[in-house]
């Protein structure tokens, strides 16, 4: 049976870097990456690219072009997510918060990767072992939550982490060869924290390549128990 990979939001830097990582580690497998246009892999052999606008109808749709390969995939990585753009930057105060803010942040960071969780269990479910990535963050944890600020993005992000907590509770019904995680990359150097890097310490700035590797090794060591988990680049849990 043919083993593939499946990368959505294959434009980011990070994901950009697990597709080398796995083309590099796995040559053998066939990588299909999903993005809203044309990506830089698309002519390399084992690596198809496939072009979504994430509204609900084009990922029904392209769930249902990729039912040729159910139960074929190894490894599921769902990196869409926003945290500033030409129009918005993290809230510093109550007084920034606005309504259009907070419909972008939750539509890209919590219910775009809910739309794919959502279709992809029918495609991942059967006996072939099967971890999907989400792209969570550590903000994301009200447990964790100690300075505020980040209003839509951290509260995008625990609704993420809580919709995943709820799949992976129907997975483990449905698709018990499937091993859910919400991974923290930290503060990685690409263009979704540029405006942000100077106040990070230089030993805790990660290139996207280093992120790839380290996330391909929890991977590769993480059980297949039916139970969500909630990890950093060291594969350190998380609190909920």
């Amino acid at each position: 049976m043919s083993a593939y990979s499946l990368v959505i939001g294959a434009s980011s830097a990070i994901a950009q870097a697990i597709i080398q990582q796995e083309h590099k580690l796995h040559p053998e497998q066939q990588l299909i990456c999903v993005s809203r246009s044309e990506g830089h892999y698309s002519q390399q052999a084992g690596i198809m690219n496939v072009v979504c606008d994430y509204r609900e109808g084009s990922i029904t749709q392209l769930c249902e072009q990729l039912k040729p390969y159910a139960g074929q995939f190894d490894r599921v990585y769902i990196c869409n997510g926003v945290l500033h753009d030409e129009k918005m930057t993290p809230e510093k105060k109550l007084e920034e918060v606005n309504a259009d803010q907070l419909m972008q942040s939750f539509q890209t960071n919590s219910i775009i990767p809910m739309l794919w969780l959502s279709k992809l269990i029918k495609l991942l479910g059967g006996t072939k072992p099967t971890q999907v990535a989400v792209f969570s963050a550590r903000v994301g944890s009200i447990s964790d939550n100690r300075m505020g600020g980040w209003y839509s993005y951290r509260a995008s992000k625990a609704a993420l982490n809580m919709l995943i907590k709820n799949c992976a509770i129907e997975y483990a019904r449905r698709a018990k060869n499937v091993k859910l995680i919400a991974f923290h990359p930290g503060t990685t150097a690409s263009p979704l924290s540029k405006p942000f890097q100077t106040s990070v310490p230089e030993n805790k700035l990660f290139s996207a390549e280093f992120v790839a590797q380290r996330l391909l090794m929890i991977l590769q060591q993480v059980p297949m128990d039916n139970q969500v988990s909630y990890l950093d680049w060291d594969s350190q849990p998380i609190d909920w």
